[in-house]
C-alpha cells in the first residue's frame, strides 16, 4: 500500500505542534510501522487555514491530533469536528480547562507557551555545560562568570554539589585547595559572598581518601596521611579566612542538604538567579 493509500495522522497546532507531535508518537509505539501516514500542520493562525485543512483532508480517512490555545481556533475547530465527523484528539484542551476548574483560574490561553516553559531547561543545560567546562580549577579566566564558587580541598564533596547546583540552574565553578599551589588570583577578585568554602574533619576525609589510595599511585603517600590531611584543613581555611567567604561543612550531609544551605546564603544576600 502507498503512504497516500495509508489512514492519515494529521499533527495540527498554531505553534509548532512539538506537544501533540510526542503525544502522537506514544500513541503510534502501540502499532507496527508502516499502518498509517503522518503529516505535520504547524503554525495555523486563522479560521480559513484551518478550514481549508480539514476539508482538504477530511476527503479520506484521518485522525487530527492537535494542540490549539488560541480561543478563536479552538472554536472553530470543535464546530469543524462536529459538522464533519472527523475523528480528532484534543491534546491539550481538556487538561487545560480542568486544571482551571480546579484552582479556580483562568488559563492563558496562549500558543507557544511550552516552549516558554522549556527556556527553564535550557537554562540548565548551560549551567551543566558551564560546571562541567570549570570543574577542578579549570577555566579560572572565566571565574567572574559564576554564579557560585565552590572551593576545598580534595574530596570535599566540590564536584557533585556543582553538577547539582547547575541542575538547579546555577553557574557553578569549583576550585581545588592545595598547599603546594596557591590559588588563582581570580578567586580574590570576584564577590566574596558567592564563595562558599568546603570542609569536614580530618578524620572523615583520612577515610574517604584511604578508599583512593589504590588508585593514586606514588601521590597517595601522602593523600590520606592524618598530618598531610590536617595540613590542608589548615592551609584551606586559612585561605578561606583571606577570602572572607562562608564556610560550610559537607560532613554527614546530603548533597541536596548542603545545596540548600548554600542558596539560602545566596537568597539572604539577594544574590538568587541572574536572568
Amino acid at each position: 500500500m502507498s503512504t497516500e493509500e495509508l489512514p492519515t495522522v494529521y499533527i495540527l497546532s498554531d505553534s509548532l505542534g512539538e506537544t501533540a507531535d510526542q503525544v502522537a508518537k506514544a500513541i503510534l509505539s502501540q502499532f507496527d510501522e508502516g499502518v498509517f501516514n503522518i503529516v505535520r500542520l504547524p503554525r495555523v493562525s486563522s479560521r480559513g487555514q484551518l478550514q481549508g485543512l480539514l476539508r482538504g483532508a477530511s476527503a479520506k480517512p484521518c485522525v487530527f491530533v492537535y494542540t490549539l490555545a488560541t480561543p478563536k481556533l479552538r472554536v472553530e475547530m470543535d464546530m469543524l469536528v462536529r459538522q464533519m465527523g472527523v475523528a480528532a484528539v484534543d491534546v491539550i484542551g481538556p487538561g487545560i480547562e480542568a486544571f482551571g476548574h480546579l484552582a479556580d483560574a483562568e488559563p492563558a490561553w496562549m500558543a507557544g507557551m511550552t516552549r516558554r516553559t522549556d527556556r527553564g531547561y535550557f537554562e540548565r543545560v548551560e549551567a551543566l555545560e558551564f560546571a562541567v567546562k570549570h570543574d577542578d580549577g579549570r577555566n579560572v579566566e572565566e571565574l567572574t562568570e559564576a554564579e557560585i564558587v565552590l572551593i576545598g580541598v580534595s574530596r570535599t564533596s566540590k564536584t557533585p554539589l556543582s553538577m547539582y547546583l547547575a541542575f538547579k540552574g546555577y553557574r557553578v565553578a569549583n576550585i581545588p585547595l592545595m598547599v603546594e599551589v596557591p590559588p588563582p588570583p581570580q578567586l580574590m577578585e570576584i564577590d566574596r559572598r558567592r564563595v562558599f568554602g568546603l570542609v569536614c574533619s580530618p578524620d572523615l576525609l583520612v577515610e574517604i581518601r584511604s578508599q583512593r589510595v589504590s588508585d593514586l599511585g606514588v601521590y597517595a603517600r601522602r593523600y590520606a596521611d592524618r598530618s598531610a590531611v590536617e595540613e590542608e584543613l589548615e592551609a584551606s581555611r586559612d585561605v578561606m579566612r583571606r577570602i572572607g567567604c562562608i564556610v560550610v561543612s559537607s560532613e554527614g550531609r546530603a548533597i541536596e542538604e548542603t545545596a540548600q544551605e548554600i542558596l539560602r546564603h545566596l537568597r539572604a544576600h539577594g544574590l538568587g538567579l541572574s536572568g
